[in-house]
């Protein structure tokens, strides 16, 4: 089975699911903070400094708080959002509709239906692109199990050959 085969096909996840998922991407941050230098988020989560900056300066990042030297300061809210940007860029939604989720985002609540409108038409993408990996996975299957079996062949002869 692949990770494909295991990918849930429900049209929604339940929000205790996704409130467990969060959690447990919590214990890898330090207990009883919620204040994080731009060195700590990038080893946290694994983008570069530079990466975090271009973030902001393009609005995919949300305002982060400054410290009284001006130093950044991220909160555990900044790191579930750059969580969530993590995801959307693994599912390869473009840099350009990720700021427009941002900014719709950053708008308030009069944006739901647009955000949602965003997000659907970006997972009919993903659906599609899972499904075109299923039709390229089976033929991979197909060429492994056509190499395999003549490895086997070829070595059920050897050991025929051996024998006699």
């Amino acid at each position: 089975m692949t990770v494909l085969d295991s990918a849930p096909v429900r049209t929604t996840t339940p929000p205790d699911i996704v409130c467990t998922v969060l959690e447990q991407q919590r214990h890898g941050r330090p207990v009883g903070r919620d204040r994080y230098t731009i060195s700590e988020v990038a080893g946290c989560t694994g983008l570069s400094v530079h990466t975090l900056r271009w973030y902001e300066r393009i609005g995919l990042m949300p305002h982060v708080d400054r410290s009284h030297t001006g130093q950044r300061r991220y909160t555990d809210r900044d790191l579930d959002w750059l969580d969530l940007v993590g995801r959307l860029r693994l599912t390869g939604m473009p840099v350009a509709d990720m700021v427009r989720y941002a900014r719709l985002v950053r708008e308030g609540e009069h944006t739901m239906a647009e955000r949602e409108e965003l997000l659907t038409a970006h997972r009919e993408d993903v659906q599609k692109r899972i499904a075109e990996l299923r039709s390229t996975l089976e033929v991979l299957d197909y060429k492994i199990d056509i190499y395999a079996d003549a490895r086997r062949r070829a070595e059920a002869a050897a050991e025929g050959a051996l024998k006699h």
